[in-house]
């Protein structure tokens, strides 16, 4: 579905939007059933690749809300096995050392 959105309208806001509830929504999934599916979590951390990837291609001040979801996302997946936590925190790092980067230079 996110692949035919992209396709059909492509709009930056509507992706971030997609790849983000598809990450919170795994972990709904995931607390009504078990998963020992590895490329069931190869997926979630590409996607959460993704959502990161359509956030950061927004305007600052629309990207707050998505990050605030994702770094939620983040710390559920710490409890995931399959390595979901480290790939999220891997993923993850480049943007946290950016805006802290971004801070210290407003200062």
């Amino acid at each position: 579905a996110i692949s035919d959105y992209k396709k059909a309208k492509g709009d930056p806001q509507g992706l971030a939007e997609l790849t983000v509830f598809y990450c919170e929504e795994v972990f709904n999934f995931l607390a009504g059933c078990g998963m020992e599916d590895a490329g069931y979590y190869d997926a979630l951390v590409r996607m959460f690749a993704q959502a990161l990837k359509y956030t950061q291609a927004l305007p600052a001040i629309q990207q707050e809300n998505f990050l605030a979801r994702l770094e939620q996302v983040r710390h559920q997946g710490s409890g995931l096995g399959w390595g979901v936590g480290d790939d999220f925190d891997d993923l993850w790092e480049p943007l946290k050392n950016k805006r802290e980067k971004a801070r210290t230079t407003d200062a």
